[in-house]
């Protein structure tokens, strides 16, 4: 072997492992965003659904989270996305306002089948558009009640105070 056929093996070999560091590398930022988008996902929805009083809520807020378990979260926005407009109706009608109508509750659960349709090859391409449109109009709404949770907090008057 010459010098000239070595040096060339090894920058063949070098050039190998910098593609597959490369990679690496890609692959690793990438999980790391999907991360981070799921979290701030989860965020998005536990944010207004811990402002409902303890009283009405269906399930504890922290239970949001249980989304970032891969596979377990396909099960899961069947619960959440069902549980949270409960409990802001709950909250609601206890408040005697009826005119909120299901609280986003259809919205939920057309999301949570899509989230499904979307695995099936072929149907996700509908699917899945689908699911993120009907999310966005999920968060919309949970954040507009959110509010009106303090418009409502603000126009109980406050218990007179006892002598």
């Amino acid at each position: 072997m010459d010098i000239f056929t070595l040096a060339t093996s090894s920058q063949d070999a070098a050039a190998a492992a910098g593609a597959v560091a490369a990679l690496i590398s890609i692959l690793l930022i990438t999980v790391v965003v999907m991360i981070a988008i799921s979290v701030l996902i989860c965020l998005l929805i536990y944010l207004p659904y811990k402002e409902v009083p303890v009283e009405h809520q269906r399930m504890t807020p922290g239970m949001v989270f249980l989304l970032l378990i891969p596979l377990f979260n396909i099960i899961w926005n069947f619960i959440v996305f069902q549980r949270i407009p409960e409990s802001f109706q709950s909250y609601f009608n206890a408040q005697g306002r009826s005119d909120m109508g299901d609280c986003g509750r259809s919205v939920g659960m057309w999301y949570a089948i899509c989230g499904v349709a979307s695995l099936i090859p072929c149907v996700q391409y509908i699917a899945a558009p689908a699911a993120l449109v009907l999310f966005i109009i999920f968060l919309v709404k949970i954040w507009g009640y959110k509010g009106q949770l303090a418009v409502t907090d603000q126009s109980v008057p406050p218990p007179a105070p006892t002598a």
